[in-house]
């Protein structure tokens, strides 16, 4: 699976760009009701977000990173606009999203190298 995610990243990258900026800026006039909290749905998205580009670790991976996180307050700052609620804190949510994305591509990746080496 891994394999997968590194050799599709940029698609599957763009498909959850489009799919975040498409969810966050929908005019809604009330937001559906789903389990868990605003924060926890942007912490998800956002290490989402970071996972395939964490995986694949591109040449300049820690500018993509920046470009999220701008990214990522770009949406705050357009959603008052169509109808939504911009927080800073949902844009902390997201940083924090990218971050934990990142430390689960790496564990994936170490304990994936562990169980084939094991295997072998």
């Amino acid at each position: 699976m891994i394999h997968l995610i590194e050799k599709y990243w940029l698609h599957i990258t763009l498909l959850l760009l489009v799919s975040i900026t498409t969810l966050s800026l929908w005019p809604a006039a009330s937001l559906p009701n789903v389990p868990g909290t605003d924060k926890i749905h942007h912490f998800i998205a956002y290490a989402a977000l970071m996972l395939p580009t964490a995986l694949r670790q591109p040449k300049h991976w820690l500018l993509i990173t920046f470009v999220f996180l701008t990214f990522s307050g770009v949406i705050e700052l357009i959603q008052p606009y169509v109808n939504r609620y911009g927080e800073w804190l949902d844009m902390a949510a997201n940083a924090f999203g990218l971050v934990c994305g990142f430390i689960l591509a790496k564990l994936m990746v170490f304990f994936t190298d562990t169980i084939i080496r094991e295997t072998s």
